[in-house]
């Protein structure tokens, strides 16, 4: 169902995104165009003898491409049609790596809605970027700026 306004949504209401999975092309792009090319993602021989074992997404690369599969569930479902910008983020933890084949997705659930005065207001939400075996690997909060019905 389309959302045009803050008071379309409700404390609770949860989304669940589609999957993508993470492949090595998406690690040598974001490493080209951040300028991150540290060896943890980029050198096989180097992971080898990390904790990890292996070469891990970056974290803000599992973020962003996490945080962006909300946009494939369909225009002003996770962004109501009033949005006016994103506002913010919180809290971000990056608490299990992202592997090259891992499959992720989003979920998240509204815990607070702000009205910040009669045209605008704040959708604040939780957000759980997880693999394809449900572990976390990515935890923030997200908050959205968005108008409010017209009264």
């Amino acid at each position: 169902m389309e959302k045009e306004y803050l008071e379309d949504y409700a404390v609770g209401e949860k989304f669940i995104t589609p999957a993508r999975t993470i492949t090595e092309t998406d690690i040598g792009m974001f490493a080209g165009l951040t300028g991150d090319w540290h060896e943890l993602h980029t050198n096989v021989e180097y992971a080898k003898n990390t904790p990890f074992g292996e070469r891990i997404a970056h974290g803000m690369l599992v973020l962003v491409v996490g945080s962006a599969l909300s946009l494939r569930l369909g225009n002003n479902v996770t962004l109501p049609k009033s949005f006016i910008a994103f506002y913010g983020m919180e809290k971000v933890r990056f608490v299990h790596p992202t592997k090259i084949g891992d499959t992720i997705h989003c979920e998240s659930e509204v815990i607070e809605l702000i009205e910040k005065d009669d045209k605008r207001g704040v959708m604040v939400s939780e957000a759980r970027i997880k693999n394809h075996r449900g572990e976390d690997c990515c935890i923030f909060v997200s908050k959205i700026l968005c108008g409010r019905r017209p009264k």
